[in-house]
C-alpha cells in the first residue's frame, strides 16, 4: 500500500542544546573536523549508524541522552565554541568582503548552475566528478566569502541501491528523500545568510 503522507519528526532540543540545530543544518560541518567530532561526541555509535549525518543523529538520539548533555559542562564549552566560531564564519568579512572594502567593483551574488552539488554523503544528489567539483566551488566559495547562489535539482530518490534476485538478476530500488531529513531548509526571504 503506497503512503497517503510522510512526515519527518524533528527532535526537540534542550534549550541549552539549540545551538545544535544551527550547527547540523549549515554544511560547513562536512569540511570542518571539530564540528563532526562534536556531533560524533554525542553517541559515537549512534553517529556511525546515522552515516554520519547530524540531522538524522539529532532525530534518533535519546532525549535521555540530551539532557544528560545538558549538564555535560565540557560538551556544552565545546558546543558554545564551535556555535561562536559558526557565527563569526558567517558574519565577518572575508577575501571577497575585503576585496569590496577596498573599492574593487564586485557582484553581489552570483549564480552558480549544476545538476548537482556533492557537499557531503548526507545530501545526496551527486553522482560522480561533476558533482564533486560543483561542491568542491561551493566549499571555496564560503570560506572566501564570495556571494555564489546554488542553483541545481532537487532529486526525489537518492543513489539506487542493486540486489540480485533468487534467479540472478539485477533488481534496483530507489529509496525515496525526504527534504524534511536532509540539512535543507527552505529560502523564504532575501536575506539567506552563507553556508
Amino acid at each position: 500500500m503506497k503512503a497517503l503522507r510522510r512526515f519527518t519528526v524533528r527532535a526537540h532540543l534542550p534549550e541549552r542544546l539549540a545551538a545544535l540545530e544551527q550547527l547540523s543544518i549549515n554544511l560547513r560541518w562536512s569540511w570542518e573536523q571539530p564540528t563532526q567530532e562534536l556531533f560524533a561526541a554525542i553517541d559515537p555509535e549512534l553517529w556511525v549508524r546515522c552515516g554520519q549525518d547530524p540531522v538524522a543523529l539529532l532525530g534518533a538520539v535519546s532525549p535521555a541522552r540530551l539532557d544528560e548533555l545538558t549538564t555535560d559542562e565540557g560538551f556544552v564549552a565545546r558546543l558554545d565554541a564551535l556555535a561562536a566560531d559558526l557565527d563569526d564564519y558567517l558574519s565577518r568579512p572575508l577575501w571577497y568582503q575585503q576585496q569590496q572594502h577596498n573599492g574593487t567593483a564586485m557582484p553581489t551574488s552570483i549564480a552558480y548552475f549544476s545538476m548537482e552539488f556533492g557537499v557531503a554523503e548526507v545530501l545526496p544528489n551527486y553522482s560522480g566528478g561533476l558533482g564533486i567539483l560543483a561542491g568542491d566551488h561551493l566549499k571555496s566559495a564560503s570560506d572566501l566569502g564570495v556571494p555564489l547562489i546554488a542553483v541545481g535539482l532537487y532529486y526525489r530518490s537518492g543513489y539506487f541501491r542493486q540486489s540480485l534476485t533468487a534467479d540472478g538478476w539485477q533488481h534496483e530500488t530507489y529509496p525515496p528523500l525526504d527534504p524534511q531529513g536532509l540539512p535543507l531548509r527552505l529560502l523564504t526571504d532575501s536575506g539567506a545568510r552563507r553556508c
